[in-house]
């Protein structure tokens, strides 16, 4: 079931994602008879083919426009824009595309201003921010100058020693340029003037980013061939018990557990050996809410989550099994799925259940997480220490899923026999087939398939649940993409 096929020291020599050159030339063989342009054949792979994307934060202080270039680099309107600081919203990480070069967005935008705790809570946004990434854009409004709030994020970003491009926005036509060659003060190199409304500028600033950017993220993930220990990602909402999951599995009292919700302040990482293996917890409980902050709180905890999601190669997600399954529990799992991490979900304080509890907890699951089916469930007691055995099992799945892949051969042939039994639907009077495919890339596992015409969502889901029954994926999201034939490209 877990065909792997290892090809990390091809890799550096080719950008055929995990297929080899022998894997490779077939494909393209084939691509070739079936009438596809090769280049887009090529790109399709390439861009299925990578590991995890580096990752960008885009820090500055409330209101000089960092949402707005967000949707600026991202090419669209998703992060939220409103002129008032402090503007929540669920998603922080975007995925952007520039000069052929994918990477990763963290939006810190929505930070609460608050005169007592400004630099407390810019700091922590920062900080959040700073730790997952691999390169920081510092925004600055040039008409404004540097204020003493922009010095303090100056410091924050020496401290963490990473690549800084800094720009001076809204500046929206060349008298404006002045302003900006004066946060040269700053020290931290040239200001790129831009204008994240207008778009000005903002080109030459990217180009500046590409550079800042390294090809793959820093962090290299642990596993075998590098002999790290795997890290994992203990998430959910505050006061549901992470720390005292975290504290029984290490057997020790290593991080603060109070009954007020978000007394973790700063992310803990904890090597915990369990089942003869050391493994790298990242403990990623609430934060402490100031009376001043209570909106700008939620935003930091969902910040801190996709900071140690991006760390990490497995995602456990504790739900309070005591109540019923919340909003916040269903973005967390869409933030774990979207990030491309293994999942595990652990129910916490099963052993309060009664039946009629479990009777409507159970309807919840198939309702709430009917899409994340797929992901091992552990029923555990942080308090007791009940089924925590069974934890470690269910990482280890997961992980497996995660780095599964199938090579191509067999997967064609699976595909082959899929589609003749199970065609998809006549539309306009066309047929469209999916002729072909690869798993051009693992952790998560990643598909391109190449059809005749328009695969519909519906026929998408139908093959993912069919892999997912023949070769496992058990624990893992899997990403998809198909490629339509032109008709100008078919050959006689």
């Amino acid at each position: 079931m877990n065909d792997h096929i290892h090809s990390e020291g091809s890799s550096e020599e080719h950008d055929h994602g995990e297929l080899g050159d022998a894997e490779y030339a077939e494909f393209m063989e084939l691509a070739a008879e079936e009438g596809f342009d090769l280049e887009d054949v090529e790109g399709a792979i390439e861009a299925a083919g990578h590991g995890p994307l580096p990752v960008l934060a885009v820090v500055g202080r409330p209101n000089v426009g960092k949402s707005t270039l967000v949707n600026r680099i991202i090419g669209r309107r998703e992060a939220v824009v409103e002129d008032k600081p402090g503007v929540t919203r669920d998603r922080v990480t975007y995925e952007a595309e520039w000069a052929g070069r994918r990477f990763k967005v963290v939006d810190t935008g929505g930070w609460e201003q608050d005169v007592l705790g400004i630099d407390a809570s810019v700091a922590a946004q920062a900080e959040y921010a700073i730790e997952a990434a691999d390169a920081v854009v510092f925004v600055v409004d040039a008409k404004v100058g540097a204020t003493d709030t922009d010095e303090a994020v100056v410091r924050l970003l020496r401290k963490a020693g990473k690549p800084v491009v800094l720009a001076a926005n809204k500046v929206d036509g060349p008298s404006g340029e002045a302003d900006a060659s004066y946060l040269w003060s700053l020290g931290l190199g040239e200001p790129h003037p831009v204008s994240a409304l207008h778009g000005r500028g903002t080109g030459d600033m990217l180009d500046a980013v590409l550079e800042a950017l390294p090809d793959a993220p820093e962090q290299t993930f642990g596993g075998a061939g590098i002999g790290g220990p795997r890290r994992i990602a203990l998430i959910g909402r505050p006061n549901v018990g992470k720390s005292s999951l975290l504290n029984k599995v290490a057997g020790e009292e290593r991080v603060v557990v109070n009954e007020m919700a978000g007394t973790t302040r700063d992310p803990v990482d904890e090597l915990i050996e369990l089942g003869g293996v050391t493994w790298k917890f990242v403990d990623t409980a609430g934060i402490r809410k100031r009376v001043h902050l209570q909106q700008g709180a939620d935003y930091y905890a969902s910040l801190r989550t996709a900071a140690a999601v991006e760390k990490a190669e497995v995602a456990v997600i504790l739900i309070d099994a005591s109540e019923s399954i919340s909003i916040q529990d269903q973005r967390i799992v869409t933030m774990a799925v979207e990030a491309g991490r293994a999942l595990v979900i652990a129910y916490n304080k099963w052993d309060t259940l009664d039946e009629e509890r479990r009777y409507y907890l159970e309807r919840e699951i198939e309702t709430e997480f009917g899409q994340v089916a797929w992901a091992p469930r552990v029923n555990v007691s942080a308090q007791t220490g009940r089924h925590m055995e069974k934890l470690v099992p269910a990482i280890e799945t997961a992980l497996a899923g995660w780095e599964t892949r199938v090579p191509t051969g067999r997967l064609n042939a699976f595909l082959g026999e899929l589609v003749a039994a199970h065609p998809h639907p006549v539309r306009g009077g066309k047929q469209p087939r999916i002729l072909f495919g690869t798993q051009a890339g693992t952790k998560p596992p990643r598909f391109v398939l190449f059809a005749s015409g328009f695969i519909e969502a519906g026929y998408r889901r139908f093959v993912e649940r069919r892999l997912r029954e023949e070769f496992g994926f058990d624990g893992t999201p899997i990403h998809i993409s198909v490629r339509v034939r032109e008709k100008r490209g078919r050959k006689k």
